[in-house]
């Protein structure tokens, strides 16, 4: 079995511990390049960092997971992984899939794509991209994740990328 490169965004402050426990139930399926506590200085420039995960992240993976808690849609770097996953590079663009995270304040056993990050929700409205519920996804994530490997390629054309990156957190 060929061994897909995901990586994981999410809200580091609020999030962590759903990211790890991600990274460890997909690890012996799944090569993680995600960004490791501590692995970038707080003391380089946003701009800098931006683009060391889009070059050494971002850009060489085939699916992009966003956890989405309550904060994530408000967080720049979010929409920043969102943003270079999406982006054409030499492996194509990034598959994209939302993870609602036990969190994340649902309506009815619903969610609202004004709660989730804007980009993701561009691609949602599109069909290139899919959320789901957390307990869900851990069951299923092999299925889910090697859909989103598939759209990435039969589902290209329906990939926006088109809204202007964040400047600041919100």
């Amino acid at each position: 079995m060929v061994k897909h490169k995901v990586f994981i965004s999410f809200y580091h402050h609020d999030d962590d511990i759903y990211k790890t426990r991600l990274s460890n139930l997909i690890s012996p399926y799944y090569i993680d390049k995600s960004v490791m506590d501590g692995e970038y200085s707080s003391e380089n420039s946003d701009s800098y960092v931006k683009r060391l995960i889009r070059e050494d992240k971002v850009s060489d993976s085939s699916v992009v997971i966003v956890l989405i808690g309550p904060n994530t849609k408000n967080r720049m770097h979010v929409d920043w992984e969102i943003y270079a996953g999406l982006r054409q590079s030499i492996n194509g663009r990034s598959g994209l899939i939302g993870v609602l995270l036990p969190t994340f304040p649902l309506y009815n056993g619903r969610y609202s794509t004004y709660d989730i990050p804007s980009r993701l929700a561009d691609n949602v409205r599109t069909g290139y991209a899919k959320v789901y519920l957390w307990d869900d996804f851990l069951k299923n994530f092999i299925t889910y994740i090697n859909q989103a490997f598939s759209d990435r390629v039969n589902k290209s054309w329906l990939a926006d990328n088109s809204r202007k990156q964040m400047e600041r957190n919100l």
